[in-house]
């Protein structure tokens, strides 16, 4: 033995699918250190030196950086982007690992450590327009586990889909708290309904250690739909389309 020893390998988890953002690092199974910011200043602005001074303060070199985990989503489209890019970009810069952890995964387990976990969940995103992204969990050992992708959905019609004894988490319960509390579903007292970087961390190690790995150049965000301005863009588009198409026809002006 020549008495060197190895240095340490963090992991860095990024959360920015929501109102608030925070970036955890963690180390072996720990998180060391977990820092919220606020969304409503700007994420671009905030997530690159947040990371950088929190790796600062562990010691934490960019050749100690072992993975990269990402919220993805569903979630704000502007948050996601930031957090996905940002990501994206680290993984490439140094070399590293990356995953993606779906956003309402990573709210579903917020209901593991009540005194009586449901056996299902549903966690339901505000989608606007009276609708919900949402996504059905199921209890398998100590995980909720996603039962199919996320949809954007009525809330009364998928709430109505799930077994009478689910848990309903997410920010989009207190949109449509009048629906989920129609549904006869329980609001668990005392579960968080935002997504939480320290979970996004855990969830991130588990794929890690599973080889579930992402390509950092095919990683997107998890829309579910495309952003509303982008659905406007296109359909000023298609109406400006139609109207050049239409041709001139005399005598049939209105009289």
């Amino acid at each position: 033995m020549n008495g060197s020893r190895s240095q340490p390998q963090f992991d860095l988890a990024l959360e920015t699918s929501g109102k608030f953002g925070a970036a955890a690092l963690g180390l072996g199974n720990d998180c060391v250190e977990l820092v919220p910011f606020a969304v409503t200043a700007n994420h671009a602005a905030q997530l690159l030196p947040t990371i950088d001074a929190l790796c600062r303060r562990h010691g934490c070199a960019p050749s100690d950086l072992r993975c990269v985990y990402v919220s993805a989503g569903p979630g704000s489209f502007t948050g996601l982007r930031v957090g996905v890019a940002t990501a994206r970009m680290l993984a490439l810069a140094l070399s590293v690992k990356l995953v993606s952890v779906p956003t309402l995964e990573a709210v579903a387990q917020n209901a593991i450590n009540l005194k009586a976990p449901p056996s299902h969940v549903a966690v339901l995103l505000d989608a606007k327009r009276e609708h919900v992204y949402a996504c059905a969990f199921q209890l398998c050992g100590e995980r909720y586990v996603a039962l199919a992708p996320p949809v954007e959905a009525d809330p009364a019609a998928f709430l109505a889909s799930m077994p009478r004894d689910s848990g309903v988490l997410g920010e989009g319960v207190q949109a449509h708290r009048n629906v989920v509390e129609a549904s006869g579903l329980r609001i668990p007292a005392g579960a968080s309904h935002a997504p939480d970087a320290r979970i996004v961390l855990q969830l991130g190690r588990e794929a890690a250690i599973a080889g579930r790995f992402t390509e950092p150049r095919t990683l997107v965000p998890i829309y579910v739909r495309r952003a509303e301005a982008e659905e406007r863009w296109e359909a000023r588009h298609a109406a400006a389309s139609a109207s050049a198409e239409t041709p001139f026809r005399p005598g049939l002006s209105a009289r």
